[in-house]
């Protein structure tokens, strides 16, 4: 390479930076979802635990239905019009919680999460290959992973949000549930309005941002990409169908991702039933720990991508993958402030595991790596189906997080870290697959 090619030439700066804002902007809806399965259990305890996990099914299910579309019409129109029509629907899902809390309706409050990831999908099927056809093709990775730093970012700030904004000012936090329901029933109406409004607050100011951006974009001269040569859809469906180490790659990216989801959203229900016995002086914050987490997903990454230097990306996926095992099962088994930190440990072994599944699985693709990559993207709804099931294994013994205890003594909300331990085994099993594939 070059040391005179800039990763980013001056003539395409500012089209790189309005670009790369959108990385940020799906992070920071991202990690502000992860809390509301617990703010919305909280502001209407009606909810089991396995409904206000809809939320997260909701989220994600958008990436399963929209991502093949937003593929075929990048395909057939332009990299800036697949944004423009996600940054559309991102807006329309994060306007849409204004007359939610108006309606006070938890279904209204789901189609509009919906809407926002089938924008999203758009958005993260468009984007990487922009940036990558932003410059000169010796520069590329670099550009995309400088890109793609501020993703995490933007979860930071969509987590700080979260707390800030939402969980720190819900009144229906400052009740028992005996309390609560020991309300008048038009003081209990009044708790639920205001933090109804409250949850709206972040998503409304998003969807204005948005619209901003958009219009910045719209008026925004993008480069044309170079002319490819495009193969049938049925060819590129064939391919794909007939490659082994993609289609276990789509598997193991399902569960990566349902593994991931359940540990960031979940990590709200551990703390809660710690602090079921705590004083209230000592009880803990779970945002600071999902924070916590992300620094830690964010330092595995750094060291994972120079162990790499070293090692194959498939034997570094197997050992993460063990070691995030051997985290989840600390989780589980170990007690209070210990399990607490296996589980934020969880996210230094998953930090590397998005990123190389994709590579992996599309490794020496032709053009069917496009629809390929829907593919991967498609695989996020991982994220919608598995937090349902944990949320499930949350109601065995009642509303609380500590009603039943498994083998007598491990709590269901601790026990149900189990998925995310059989999701990461997964992922184990196919970094050891792929990595005897390379060897022969």
């Amino acid at each position: 390479m070059s040391s005179k090619t800039p990763v980013v030439s001056k003539q395409l700066l500012f089209p790189f930076i309005i670009i790369t804002s959108l990385f940020a902007l799906w992070g920071i809806a991202n990690d502000l979802t992860n809390p509301m399965v617990s703010a919305f259990k909280k502001v209407m305890p009606e909810l089991t635990n396995t409904q206000a996990s809809l939320v997260q099914f909701a989220f994600y299910f958008g990436y399963f239905v929209m991502a093949l579309p937003a593929a075929l019409f990048i395909r057939k129109y332009s990299y800036k019009s697949g944004i423009i029509v996600g940054l559309i629907l991102y807006a329309i899902g994060a306007l849409l919680f204004y007359p939610a809390a108006k309606f006070e309706t938890y279904s209204f409050f789901l189609i509009s999460l919906y809407i926002i990831t089938s924008g999203l999908a758009f958005l993260e099927t468009t984007s990487n290959p922009l940036i990558l056809s932003l410059g000169d093709q010796e520069t590329a990775t670099q550009r995309l992973n400088l890109a793609q730093a501020f993703n995490p970012i933007g979860s930071l700030i969509g987590m700080v949000v979260a707390q800030q904004i939402v969980l720190g000012a819900l009144r229906s936090d400052d009740f028992t549930k005996e309390a609560y329901d020991a309300l008048p029933v038009l003081e209990q109406a009044a708790v639920r309005s205001n933090d109804l409004g409250i949850i709206s607050l972040p998503y409304i100011g998003l969807g204005i941002l948005v619209l901003v951006i958009m219009t910045i974009i719209i008026f925004t001269k993008m480069p044309k990409t170079a002319k490819e040569d495009k193969i049938s859809l049925s060819e590129a469906f064939s391919k794909l169908s007939k490659n082994r180490n993609y289609i276990l790659g789509v598997v193991a990216q399902a569960f990566y991702v349902g593994a991931q989801i359940m540990c960031w959203t979940y990590i709200f229900q551990y703390v809660d039933y710690l602090n079921e016995s705590l004083d209230n002086s000592a009880k803990l914050t779970a945002t600071h720990f999902n924070i916590a987490a992300m620094i830690s997903f964010l330092t595995g990454r750094w060291i994972g991508t120079g162990l790499m230097r070293k090692n194959s990306p498939s034997k570094m996926l197997m050992i993460f993958g063990i070691l995030g095992v051997l985290c989840c099962l600390g989780a589980i088994l170990l007690p209070g402030m210990i399990g607490l930190i296996s589980l934020v440990a969880i996210s230094i072994f998953m930090s590397i595991m998005f990123p190389t599944i994709y590579g992996i699985a599309l490794k020496d693709m032709g053009d069917e790596a496009k629809i390929g990559s829907a593919g991967l993207v498609m695989a996020i709804v991982g994220g919608a189906l598995m937090p349902v099931l944990q949320g499930g294994m949350l109601d065995w013994g009642g509303s609380g997080f500590g009603d039943l205890k498994i083998l007598g003594f491990i709590p269901e909300v601790k026990f149900s870290f189990i998925l995310p331990l059989i999701c990461l085994a997964v992922v184990a099993i196919y970094g050891y697959i792929t990595s005897k594939d390379s060897e022969e």
